[in-house]
C-alpha cells in the first residue's frame, strides 16, 4: 500500500498508526502534487474574452463549468467561436470538454478525464406518458 494509501486507510479505517518508515521517498512532484488544491469553479460566459480567464483556470489545474447562455442571448456565434477555441485548447494541453445539458460546458486539466456512458437507446417506438 503507498504511503498515501496508508494514510487514508488510518483515516477512513481507522488503522493503527505503525513506526515503519516508507520505503521510496516522495518525489518533489507528488509533494507538491499532494499540497496543491484543484478547484471546481462554476462561471458564466459573460463576453468572448472570459474565454482566457477559462484557460488560465484550466491551465491552473481548475475543472470550469461553464454557463454559455450569457453570451448566447448576445450572440449565438460568439458561443461558436468561444466553444471551439476551448475545445482546440483542451485538445492542445491534453485536456477534456463535454457539454452539460443545453447550457453547461465542463473543461478539465489533463490530469482529469470526463466519464462518458455509452446509452444504448432502443429502436422501436418509446411509450409516451401522455
Amino acid at each position: 500500500m503507498s504511503n498515501l494509501g496508508k494514510m487514508f486507510g488510518r483515516v477512513v479505517h481507522r488503522e493503527k498508526k505503525t513506526d515503519t518508515k516508507p520505503t521510496e521517498p516522495i518525489s518533489t512532484q507528488a509533494k507538491s502534487t499532494i499540497a496543491d488544491k484543484i478547484y471546481l469553479k462554476a462561471f458564466p460566459l459573460r463576453k468572448l474574452s472570459d474565454v482566457d480567464l477559462v484557460k488560465q483556470e484550466v491551465n491552473s489545474g481548475n475543472i470550469m463549468i461553464l454557463k454559455i447562455s450569457p453570451l448566447a442571448s448576445k450572440s449565438v456565434e460568439d458561443v461558436k467561436r468561444a466553444v471551439n477555441e476551448l475545445y482546440e485548447f483542451t485538445q492542445t494541453t491534453g485536456g477534456d470538454i463535454a457539454r452539460l445539458g443545453e447550457e453547461r460546458v465542463v473543461i478539465t486539466p489533463s490530469s482529469v478525464r470526463i466519464w462518458r456512458e455509452k446509452q444504448n437507446l432502443p429502436t422501436g417506438e418509446m411509450p409516451t406518458a401522455a
